[in-house]
């Protein structure tokens, strides 16, 4: 009996894997089936390289957004790498258990938070407090660095917070043992330690960045023109996407079809770069 549930759960287990993997595939199938003949019909230099999107005149240039979507998301890992990566060391080895008890659910609280609250809390005091510190109308690329990088710190701080404590006592009992202090012997033995935790932390963040839409519409500005500056509006390949999807029709749908796989090669392009940094780092 004890055999046959074991041999259950085990079809079962399997049968959810390859719905994960269909899934994927499906995805896959229905952006490139619809967004490659899109390319074509515009051309991939144009649609690519083109630095105008106007639709109507049948202009369809996403670089334009690419930059924009490079800029935003390089603001908020410049934002939130480094403070969710020291706060993750803080709550592994230097908080208290009386903060810890109170830090930890608030962090957690963070992460269940729904996007278009972190987009409304954006619009109600990051945009005004630019615009009165700093001119402007506020809605710009620095609101929606501030945004994002709020938003993956609960990402980074779990999933890095976890590889630290993951490391062996030893290593840190061994550097103690040498005469290293505490702060040494966590920043020089402990963090590097667990330093492939860390990146996956990191690959995680960022691809919570670059895929956000609602809280990046709501602060961005949404201007379908090349980055002017930090407090100027931006446009994100995601933010193209869901401004217009809703009307848009033949030529023009299949356009954003295509920028969602321009947008779904960004990512993987991203993700290679960051296993090969991690894999070099191995060595």
């Amino acid at each position: 009996m004890k055999k046959t549930k074991e041999t259950l759960m085990k079809y079962i287990f399997l049968l959810c894997a390859a719905t994960s993997i269909l899934a994927v595939v499906l995805i896959c199938f229905f952006l490139f089936a619809n967004g490659i003949p899109a390319i074509s019909k515009i051309g991939l230099k144009e649609f690519v390289g083109g630095t105008t999107w106007k639709p109507g005149s049948d202009l369809y240039g996403i670089l334009p957004m690419i930059v924009g979507s490079l800029y935003v998301t390089a603001g908020a890992i410049l934002l939130g790498v480094p403070v969710g990566i020291l706060s993750a060391i803080f709550m592994a080895k230097f908080c208290s258990l009386k903060y810890y008890k109170i830090l930890k659910p608030a962090i957690n609280l963070l992460a269940g938070i729904p996007s278009i609250v972190y987009g409304f809390f954006g619009l109600m005091v990051i945009v005004p407090f630019i615009r009165n510190t700093f001119g402007g109308s506020g809605s710009s690329m620095l609101a929606a660095s501030l945004v994002l990088g709020i938003m993956i710190l609960p990402t980074i701080i779990g999933i890095s917070e976890s590889a630290i404590k993951a490391v062996p006592d030893s290593y840190y009992e061994g550097a103690l043992a040498l005469g290293a202090t505490h702060e040494r012997s966590v920043f020089l033995i402990v963090v590097p330690a667990a330093k492939s935790g860390i990146t996956a932390a990191v690959i995680l963040g960022v691809g919570r960045a670059i895929g956000e839409t609602m809280a990046v519409v709501m602060v961005a500005g949404n201007q379908a023109i090349f980055p002017q500056g930090v407090f100027k509006g931006v446009r994100t390949l995601t933010a193209n996407i869901i401004l217009e999807m809703g009307y848009a029709q033949d030529l023009h749908r299949e356009a954003l079809i295509a920028t969602a796989v321009v947008l779904f090669i960004f990512i993987l392009l991203i993700n290679v770069c960051f296993s090969l940094i991690k894999r070099r780092s191995d060595v």
